[in-house]
C-alpha cells in the first residue's frame, strides 16, 4: 500500500530526448505558422493553384500543433491524439492542393517519430505512461 502512496507523490518527468523533441515540435510548428500566414504571396509564387484560403489553413494546424505540442508538455494525452489529427488533415489538404503524395505522407513520419520519443523512459516509467 506504502509503495502506491509513494508513486503518487512521484513528480513525473520525462526524458531529455522527449523534452528536446518537444521544443522542436514546439519551434518548427511556431515557424511554419508563421510562413504560412506572413510568407504566403511567396508560396503562391512558386506554388500557383494554392489558394489562399488553404495556406490560412494550413497556418491554423502549425498554430494547433504548437498547442499540441504545449500540451504534451502539460503531460495530456490529448494532444498527441490532436497531433495526429492535424497530421492527417495536413495529408489531405497536401493531396487536395497537387502535392505528391510521398511528400504529403512524409508528414506522417512525425507521428511515429513523435511516438517512439514518447517511449524512451526516465526511471522504468515512459514518458506514455505519464501522459493523462
Amino acid at each position: 500500500m506504502e509503495d502506491l502512496n509513494d508513486n503518487a507523490n512521484t513528480p513525473k518527468q520525462r526524458h531529455g530526448c522527449v523534452t528536446a523533441w518537444l521544443i522542436t515540435m514546439i519551434v518548427l510548428n511556431s515557424i511554419v505558422a508563421i510562413i504560412y500566414f506572413f510568407a504566403s504571396d511567396f508560396i503562391t509564387d512558386n506554388l500557383p493553384d494554392v489558394s489562399k484560403p488553404m495556406l490560412i489553413l494550413l497556418g491554423i494546424l502549425g498554430v494547433a500543433n504548437v498547442i499540441f505540442g504545449v500540451m504534451l508538455f502539460q503531460w495530456k494525452k490529448l494532444g498527441f491524439w490532436g497531433f495526429i489529427v492535424s497530421s492527417i488533415a495536413t495529408l489531405i489538404i497536401n493531396l487536395s492542393i497537387g502535392v505528391g503524395i510521398l511528400q504529403s505522407a512524409s508528414g506522417l513520419i512525425g507521428i511515429v517519430i513523435l511516438y517512439g520519443v514518447l517511449q524512451k523512459k526516465k526511471d522504468d516509467v515512459t514518458t506514455w505512461e505519464n501522459l493523462e
